[in-house]
């Protein structure tokens, strides 16, 4: 779709079972109405999708998260499995294309698609050309995390690989409440899910759009908080996603949701019982 003068399109990696060990395993799409039966497979908690954001304005090729990139690991067992170089051929892309990489937080299913491992067992980055912007609030909470059990539910951080990033001086650490990173894509920090976790806003020719990573993953979320097992501060998460919703709504913007299964995006209104709902995008 477009937003002003900005191509925004949302990529997908598939629909996965979450496990209550953190164990992400890909379903078919048969599987999501008929499941089959594994063998000491743990109780599934949830089923997510993962869904990357192009952006693109004639000159830039921008990323929001990475996924888990699964397939690009050489030796991976996962061949066919959708990941970031599956989805930009779609668009005529290559990984070489992309300039500028947003990464709303860095638990492992919205950073881990940043690098990957060649032939010889060493780490490489999969957007050779990019710079990848995160918060240093995230940043440091993320590093002090590895080694120490998960303070809460859902996915955590997994910096083996990501670590080249740092090496290779690809990281830019912001430190603003709201960042541009170019003309209609802006950084807002929310904090709540994890201490430096962001959203970003698309807004160009009077149009808008917000990609809200896990502050609300899915539609669900729209109506219901169902984050306070995953939420480092759940008041603070409470906090930012009634205002930016609110926000939202004045502004008759899109929403982009990465975690969705069946409803991927819309435009946020609200009902007669204030209750908010998403209307298809033109």
């Amino acid at each position: 779709m477009k937003i002003g003068r900005l191509e925004v399109e949302q990529l997908s990696e598939g629909i996965f079972d979450v496990y209550e060990n953190g164990i992400f395993q890909k379903l078919d799409t048969n599987d999501i109405t008929s499941r089959k039966e594994f063998e000491e497979v743990p109780t599934s908690s949830r089923q997510i999708g993962i869904d990357p954001i192009l952006i693109r304005d004639g000159k830039h090729v921008v990323l929001l998260d990475t996924g888990l990139g699964w397939g690009l690991d050489a030796k991976s067992n996962y061949t066919n499995t959708s990941n970031l170089k599956s989805n930009l051929d779609i668009f005529g892309l290559s990984l070489s294309d992309v300039t500028h990489v947003i990464l709303t937080h860095l638990h492992f299913d919205h950073s881990a698609g940043c690098t990957y491992v060649d032939d010889t067992a060493t780490t490489q980055l999969t957007l050779p050309y990019a710079n990848y912007f995160v918060q240093k609030l995230e940043w440091h909470y993320a590093v002090q995390r590895m080694g120490e059990i998960n303070p809460v539910q859902g996915s955590d951080y997994n910096l083996d690989e990501f670590y080249k990033l740092y090496a290779e001086e690809k990281l830019v650490l912001i430190t603003d409440a709201a960042f541009e990173l170019l003309p209609g894509i802006t950084l807002i920090k929310t904090g709540g899910h994890t201490p430096g976790h962001q959203i970003v806003k698309i807004q160009d020719g009077g149009e808008t759009a917000y990609f809200l990573g896990d502050l609300v993953p899915d539609e669900y979320h729209l109506n219901n908080y169902a984050m306070k097992e995953m939420d480092i501060d759940p008041i603070q998460s409470k906090k930012a996603k009634t205002l930016i919703l609110r926000q939202a709504v004045i502004e008759k913007a899109a929403i982009f949701f990465y975690h969705s299964i069946h409803i991927k995006n819309g435009v946020l209104v609200q009902d007669e019982e204030k209750r908010y709902a998403l209307l298809d995008v033109k």
